[in-house]
C-alpha cells in the first residue's frame, strides 16, 4: 500500500478508525473483512452538524453501501472485468471495491479517497485482506491517468457531484475505458447511456437507509453517440 504524503494527523485518523470500528464482513461480499462500524454506534446517529463542530466529515468509509457491495460482487464474481487491468476506485470509502478488484487480479489498483479518516480506513482493510492498494488523495474528478477500468459504489446521491461525475464518466467510455457503477436508486443516477449488467439484493443498514434491503444494480456507462 503506498500511503498519501506524510500527515501528521495520520496517527490520530487511524486510531479513530480502530476506535469506532469492529471487524466484520459486509453482507453480500463475506470473503472481505473491513473494519466498520456498527449500526447501533454513536457515529452514525450524529447529524453533519454535530460532527463538524467536532471536526469529523460525515463517516461514509464506515458503512458497507449497497452500491459498493454490489460492484465488489460484480468484480469477484466476472474477475476478467479487472483481471490484468489498471483500475481506479474511485471514492473508495472503506476501500471494499478496490480490494475485490485487487483480489480478482487487477494488474494495478488505486483507491482514490479525499477524506483523510477513509485514507486510513483503506490503508488498514487493505492490510486485513493481504492485498496491495495505491491511495490517491487528490480530487480526480476530470482527470484522465488512463486507467482501464473506473468502479464507483453509491456516488450519485447528490446533484453538484453527479453534474461533475456524469462528463467525465462519459469521457472515459468514449476513449475506451470500463466504466462501471453501482447504485441502488439514487435519485441523480443518470437516466440514458447505462447498461444493465447486474442485479443485486443487498442487505443494508437500517439506521441510515431506513431499509433492511436494497435492490442495487451494477450499471455499465455506454459514450453518448455524437
Amino acid at each position: 500500500m503506498n500511503d498519501a504524503p506524510l500527515d501528521p494527523d495520520s496517527e490520530r485518523f487511524r486510531q479513530f478508525v480502530l476506535n469506532n470500528t469492529s471487524l466484520q464482513a459486509p453482507p453480500h461480499v463475506p470473503e472481505i473483512r473491513l473494519c466498520l462500524a456498527d449500526e447501533a454506534h454513536d457515529l452514525w446517529h450524529k447529524t453533519e452538524e454535530e460532527l463538524a463542530v467536532l471536526g469529523l466529515p460525515p463517516p461514509y468509509w464506515a458503512f458497507a453501501w449497497a452500491g459498493g457491495q454490489a460492484v465488489a460482487r460484480y468484480v469477484i464474481d466476472h474477475p476478467g472485468t479487472v483481471a490484468g487491468l489498471v483500475v481506479l476506485d474511485f471514492a473508495s470509502g472503506s476501500g471494499l471495491v478496490g480490494i475485490a478488484a485487487a483480489r480478482a487480479g487487477a494488474a494495478k489498483t488505486i483507491s482514490c479517497e479525499i477524506d483523510r479518516f477513509a485514507g486510513q480506513a483503506i490503508g488498514i482493510n487493505a492490510a486485513i485482506n493481504e492485498v496491495g492498494l495505491e491511495l490517491c488523495s487528490e480530487d480526480l474528478i476530470g482527470k484522465d491517468h488512463g486507467w482501464d477500468v473506473i468502479l464507483a459504489g453509491d456516488v450519485f446521491y447528490e446533484k453538484p457531484l453527479a453534474d461533475r461525475l456524469t462528463p467525465w464518466f462519459d469521457r472515459l467510455a468514449a476513449r475506451g475505458a470500463v466504466v462501471l457503477v453501482g447504485d441502488p436508486g439514487r435519485s441523480y443516477l443518470p437516466k440514458t447511456n447505462l447498461e444493465a449488467l447486474a442485479t443485486y439484493t443487498v442487505a443494508v443498514t437500517r439506521a441510515l437507509e431506513d431499509s433492511e434491503v436494497k435492490k442495487t444494480t451494477v450499471w455499465a456507462f455506454r459514450p453518448t453517440v455524437a
